[in-house]
């Protein structure tokens, strides 16, 4: 890369809403090792592509996060998972939406971008593809934690009660690798007591989830179906095509999201390895790693300041 200071780099959110104060630890922590499992994708000289689904999994596996493992659960009780891949090298794209017993969907997702052929499958459309490709169901117990069912409890009463739907939690990673080459990867359980059957932002392309060259590479979370009316992932990437900062791309998409009332946030890099992470949400988790560079996971609790900032 003819910039000097252009270094390889990965960004990661693990959701944006409330997180309870004696958790914010626990959830800074993930969102450093997911961060720092990309980075070794990068520093290896893996692509974009391959550290954010890397470092997607690891949050996937996590049982904290609102994705594979401790999931939000349907009013059904039950695991409905929605993932996403984009490659920002030719705008290929794969996701998986409404799908059950799958323990890392976002590797489903990357089989269904690699094939070609369709770019979303959804439910048991997904597992009879999964299954063609060598993925096996898992039991569904193994995703359904007591924090999750603690939470469907508590939201049941709260919407039963009268209160408005609110945003689901989400992972995801945004990467920049040795080529300038870009990618995001995007996984989600969605919001808690939603019906079954629904599908959010995360595997929607230009929604939750967007990468292009030409631009960068950006992932949201927060209330699905205010990040679909807006396309909130592809006004980021559109700002950063405009010669915009990460940073203030992150929050163009930010305000974007205020105009339907959404509340949420996003993270994105563009080529040069700048990173952004911006919201509205009280909370919202992330991490970022530069190769051959400084580390850092953090819980904003307010509006912060450009995460590439922090890590110089």
């Amino acid at each position: 890369m003819a910039d000097r200071d252009f270094r390889p780099a990965i960004v990661v959110h693990g959701g944006a809403g409330l997180y309870a104060e004696d958790r914010h630890a626990e959830a800074r922590a993930g969102c450093l090792r997911a961060a720092e499992a990309g980075r070794a994708v990068l520093a290896g000289g893996g692509s974009a592509l391959d550290a954010a689904q890397a470092a997607v999994r690891v949050l996937e596996d996590d049982p904290f996060f609102n994705a594979g493992v401790g999931a939000a659960l349907t009013r059904a009780g039950t695991v409905e998972l929605d993932a996403a891949v984009m490659d920002g090298r030719d705008l290929s794209f794969g996701a998986v939406a409404a799908m059950a017993r799958a323990r890392q969907p976002i590797d489903i997702a990357r089989a269904v971008l690699d094939d070609g052929e369709h770019v979303l499958l959804c439910a048991e459309g997904a597992w009879a593809f999964a299954r063609e490709r060598g993925f096996a169901p898992c039991d569904p117990a193994e995703l359904i934690t007591d924090r999750a069912r603690q939470r469907l409890l508590e939201e049941t009463a709260r919407r039963q009660a009268g209160g408005d739907p609110r945003g689901g939690g989400t992972v995801g990673a945004c990467a920049v690798d040795a080529d300038g080459h870009v990618a995001a990867a995007t996984s989600t359980g969605g919001i808690v007591y939603k019906r079954p059957g629904r599908i959010g932002d995360t595997p929607l392309c230009g929604c939750g989830t967007y990468a292009d060259d030409g631009g960068g590479a950006a992932s949201a979370t927060g209330h699905g179906e205010s990040i679909i009316r807006v396309t909130m992932s592809r006004v980021c990437v559109d700002a950063m095509r405009a010669g915009g900062a990460a940073s203030s791309a992150a929050w163009a998409a930010v305000h974007e999201l205020e105009r339907v009332g959404g509340t949420g946030g996003i993270i994105c890099c563009d080529a040069r390895g700048r990173i952004g992470a911006a919201h509205n949400s009280p909370r919202m988790a992330w991490g970022a790693a530069i190769v051959d560079g400084p580390s850092l996971g953090a819980v904003d609790v307010a509006p912060g300041a450009d995460a590439h900032e922090r890590l110089r």
